[in-house]
């Protein structure tokens, strides 16, 4: 049995690029973006009007100017228009070039507007005002967003403004997740009194689907041979092999001897933690990666937090995440010496410092438990009491 640091550290080293593939714009947010951006010209291209009303020198305000006989009027999507008289005005719409002549725009709310003349109610003014100037924001050939981010609605403008009809991203590898044990039954059927619904699969295959992943789904029942079989075309065939199930002392826990007999290599078995302890993980000779978890939810899905979904942003060339820590709200008792994860319900002071409280529940096998908290408190080894007041590195899941 190997520490919680160690059995990070072990599934770093497996940790490689699926690849990149180019996709439409329109189906890339959420995905990681594998391109820097460049501003393909001046952000803003011109001198752009920021508000509605007119265009002046702002010198002949200056000068003691009021009334600015209107020549005309420059819309968005126009080309440049051009004051021929410094004493005058063109009026001019947001979003439109700032005309020739003109430095200073007055918007509608300052003016009063008779018979072709706009007369400034305005005491006093800034030349300048109103105006977004060419190249303020980025210049010609500078890189506006990084590679290797999560592209939101945010990029996705920035893509398009530049011109990237199509984007490069990282490829999602093909995964498929397993559920084993003849005590499951799909969850549209009614369980006997000896069965149970299936949930960890259409759990994990949320994680997935989080991350862009549409994940295939199988089950395997307690058929060392039948196992071997489906467990053979399986590793063959996907990139990512998660397993919820079958990896514990029971008698039917088929899973590491069926891993073992395909030539999986077993990179460890079972870690010094609380759940999770009998958590399998290895390498096929096929290249895919097996996450073989726990068969009990909190388990499950207390691993793949802590463990598979930095493997995957790794993989998928997302930095690491810097976990915050948190303040305990209540004394805690654990004698075991193994790390806990524990189950927290998350608020926040008026100092903005996170606040974590224990959720009781009953155990690893206590899904419903996992809706009330928001996250799990990392408690040390080393140790049996945890005291209120005390900060401990946290891992949200909500």
């Amino acid at each position: 049995m190997i520490t919680v640091e160690e059995a990070q550290n072990i599934i770093a080293t497996t940790i490689h690029d699926f690849g990149i593939i180019e996709i439409p714009l329109g189906a890339a947010v959420g995905r990681v973006l594998r391109e820097d951006l460049f501003a393909d010209r001046d952000f803003p291209p011109y001198h752009r009007v920021t508000m509605d009303g007119i265009a002046i020198q702002g010198e002949s305000f200056q000068n003691g100017n009021r009334n600015f006989n209107i020549e005309g009027v420059a819309a968005a999507g126009a080309e440049q228009q051009t004051l021929n008289d410094a004493n005058n005005c063109l009026e001019v719409m947001t979003g439109s070039i700032l005309p020739n002549n003109t430095n200073t725009v007055i918007r509608y709310e300052d003016l009063d507007i008779q018979n072709g003349v706009a007369t400034i109610q305005l005491d006093t003014l800034t030349v300048g005002q109103n105006v977004h100037n060419k190249g303020e924001d980025r210049l010609q050939n500078s890189k506006v967003v990084a590679s290797k981010k999560i592209i939101s609605p945010a990029e996705i403008g920035v893509a398009a403004t530049v011109g990237k009809s199509n984007i490069k991203v990282s490829r999602l590898p093909k995964a498929i997740i397993i559920s084993t044990g003849d005590e499951l039954v799909e969850i549209d059927e009614s369980p006997l009194p000896h069965q149970i619904r299936k949930s960890n699969v259409h759990r994990l295959k949320a994680t997935f689907a989080h991350h862009g992943i549409v994940a295939d789904t199988a089950h395997l029942n307690d058929d060392f041979d039948e196992i071997v079989k489906q467990l053979k075309t399986i590793l063959e065939e996907y990139e990512i092999v998660m397993m919820s199930g079958g990896v514990s002392k029971g008698k039917f826990d088929f899973l590491p001897d069926a891993l073992k007999t395909l030539g999986v290599t077993k990179l460890f078995h079972k870690i010094k933690q609380r759940p999770g302890k009998p958590f399998w993980f290895g390498k096929a000779p096929s290249g895919a990666t097996v996450f073989a978890l726990p068969g009990n939810p909190v388990s499950s899905f207390m691993c793949t937090q802590i463990y598979f979904v930095p493997w995957l942003r790794s993989c998928l060339q997302l930095p690491d995440v810097v976990l915050p820590t948190a303040i305990l709200q209540r004394d805690t008792t654990f004698k075991p010496d193994l790390v806990y994860f524990l189950q927290v319900k998350i608020s926040y002071n008026q100092q903005g410092q996170i606040l974590a409280m224990p959720v009781d529940g009953n155990g690893s096998g206590d899904l419903a438990n996992l809706v009330d908290a928001d996250a799990f408190l990392r408690l040390p080894r080393g140790k049996d009491l945890f005291e209120k007041g005390e900060c401990f590195p946290l891992v949200f899941y909500r």
